[in-house]
């Protein structure tokens, strides 16, 4: 035992001298000690397994002290003890600081579990880990920190053990001096990971963990700022990135962890301090909505490194989100230091720019995890953008759109789940709104395809019922264009055979055989009112332009589709007479509307096949 240790065993102050004398506490002096001697005389093996005693004894008082909530108080006071005898340990003078080095590799990663015992012992935590990093090597202690943050002990993965090693983490940042960049980077994929992991796994419970938890992480984010600004050029630029989309990832994980309406308020603050490094990153709102600096961001951040990139995975998320809490608060827009209205003014202008705005929208749409007062305000202001002149010139109404159909296609599925999921009447209303407001700012054709795309990768019979009205509504538009014009140009897809497909595709699905009833009656009756339309329109106005009036398409309706959807109807009517029960009331009921449809088109067409034009 070296001279320093004996000395610090033997000075307690009268204060300390219960404590002193308490078993866990000279059980842990004991081992301490032992470690000491080891390191100080070159065992290497006994050093290591003088360390390994210090830690399970360590694991030990912080699993009794998590696990007994029946004897909190006594079990704080054991954690508080041996936490304390520990730092009396670390912070004398006298102790050689290999000894310190050798201890350091283990203890951020033992100590953190104690974060969970109390709010004092989480200080006391903060206090050890810190003492480490201004003693240690800042480059050893951000290694031995991101192991921790990696921990494989899962069952200690809550906010209460993160904190400390985030709080640490931050220090560290500003300690280092060489191959800043190249350091910190290594180490960012760590941080987001145990993030992600404990936003993802919280509860209302664990809310005020969750955002003190934030708090470091933002803390983390000012020392990377800081760190910057050691740099200069290139390295520079790479940094701000890096800042740019790791503020992207922490806004997007912050605002998943919000699990009702009252809790977006609270977490308000937190946006406004990740706001702040947006124009320091060189970010912008219209850079952000449209996808074009995240994009510029993730290549000079990861360039060819997929695996890299995975890492911030929910960077398009943030972007969205970035925008829609300015557009929601103002004092979030003003420490972004954004003109939102400027913003929107220039998404009306350009097609594209709405474009990719609706791109990136759907981000948050689609997500399982981001509360629904977020979607709501998404909805909000994807009408808002939506809203312009229609009679507008735009200097980009002759850019190829079809580069942008994969992206408006798959937001305009993740509207729909807005209006299948939404609880609220308003909500899935202006979803609706959404929908027809982007089909209607694409070209003709390309909204065609969108909606017998939409119809055919659907699994929610009401939403192809929908899309089946949708498409009669834009007939019935085009027919009066026609009409008004008094034009045969069949310019429009919506007037041409090809619209018959979405009668074949319930009426006769590509899976084969009629529908089934009646889980699909709401698009087998939107169906044949849409093949109703169709035949009278086209019956009045004396024209053929869907070739719906020649005899092979009547005869194949009338064989294919509708005598074997007729055979199908009447089948379950009669099984349904058979039974008294209200769900054999009910399906009756819902089938009436689809047999007295489905009688009219039979009847019109064998009209017709009598009486040919």
């Amino acid at each position: 035992m070296s001279e320093g240790t004996s000395h610090l065993i033997d000075s307690q102050s009268e204060g300390d001298q219960d404590a002193s004398f308490h078993p866990l506490a000279l059980r842990l002096r004991e081992i301490l000690s032992a470690c000491s001697k080891s390191v100080e005389t070159g065992d290497f093996n006994g050093s290591a397994e003088a360390v390994s005693k210090v830690v399970e004894f360590l694991d030990s008082v912080s699993s009794a002290a998590v696990s007994d909530p029946d004897n909190q108080d006594s079990k704080e006071k054991d954690a508080l003890m041996v936490l304390t005898e520990l730092m009396r340990f670390l912070s004398y003078p006298s102790l050689d600081q290999e000894v310190i080095d050798v201890l350091s590799f283990e203890l951020p990663k033992a100590v953190a579990k104690f974060g969970g015992v109390s709010p004092k012992c989480r200080e006391l935590v903060e206090s050890l880990v810190a003492h480490l990093i201004s003693t240690c090597n800042p480059r050893d202690m951000l290694s031995i920190l991101c192991d921790a943050l990696d921990s494989p002990d899962k069952m200690v993965w809550t906010p209460a053990y993160f904190a400390p090693l985030l709080s640490g983490l931050s220090k560290v940042f500003l300690c280092i001096q060489k191959h800043v960049f190249e350091q910190i980077k290594e180490a960012v994929p760590g941080i987001l990971n145990a993030l992600k992991v404990v936003s993802s796994e919280s509860d209302d419970e664990d809310k005020n963990s969750i955002k003190d938890l934030f708090s470091r992480a933002i803390s983390i984010a000012a020392s990377m700022q800081s760190a910057s600004q050691k740099l200069e050029g290139r390295r520079k630029e790479e940094f701000n990135a890096l800042l740019g989309l790791f503020v992207l990832q922490i806004m997007t994980l912050l605002s998943r962890g919000i699990t009702n309406n009252l809790q977006v308020q609270s977490f308000v603050p937190l946006v406004v301090q990740l706001s702040r490094f947006l124009p320091v990153c060189g970010l912008s709102y219209i850079g952000l909505i449209t996808g074009y600096e995240v994009a510029a961001f993730t290549d000079t951040v990861c360039g060819e490194d997929s695996d890299y990139e995975s890492f911030f995975s929910y960077v398009k998320h943030g972007a969205a989100l970035t925008v829609i809490w300015g557009n929601t608060y103002d004092e979030v827009s003003k420490a972004a230091e954004e003109d939102v209205a400027g913003v929107k003014n220039k998404l009306r202008s350009s097609k594209t720019k709405t474009w990719e705005a609706v791109g990136i929208l759907k981000y948050i749409l689609a997500s399982m995890d981001q509360p629904w007062l977020l979607k709501k305000h998404t909805i909000d202001f994807l009408l808002c953008i939506l809203d312009r002149n229609t009679s507008q010139n735009y200097n980009d109404e002759h850019t190829d759109c079809l580069i942008y159909m994969p992206s408006l296609f798959s937001a305009l599925q993740a509207i729909e789940k807005i209006i299948i999921y939404a609880s609220e009447a308003e909500l899935r209303k202006n979803a609706f709104s959404a929908l027809k407001r982007v089909l209607t700012d694409i070209p003709s054709y390309q909204s065609f395809d969108m909606l017998k795309a939409l119809v055919t990768n659907n699994n929610f019979p009401s939403m192809v019922a929908i899309l089946l009205d949708l498409v009669r509504v834009e007939m019935r538009k085009d027919i009066e264009i026609i009409q008004v014009e008094n034009t045969a140009d069949k310019s429009t897809p919506f007037w041409s055979s090809n619209v018959l497909e979405f009668v074949e595709l319930v009426l006769k699905p590509p899976k084969g055989g009629p529908p089934s009833l009646p889980e699909d009656s709401d698009p087998v009756l939107s169906a044949l009112n849409l093949y109703r339309f169709i035949l009278i329109s086209e019956s009045t106005g004396k024209t053929n332009y869907t070739g719906v009036l020649s005899e092979k398409t009547l005869r194949r309706a009338y064989t294919e589709w509708l005598l074997p959807l007729r055979t199908l109807v009447t089948g379950v009517m009669v099984e349904n007479e058979k039974d008294s029960s209200q769900l054999a009331v009910d399906i009756s009921c819902g089938l009436n509307p689809i047999q007295l449809v489905l009688y009219r088109c039979i009847e019109l067409i064998e009209d017709k096949l009598k009486n040919p034009a």
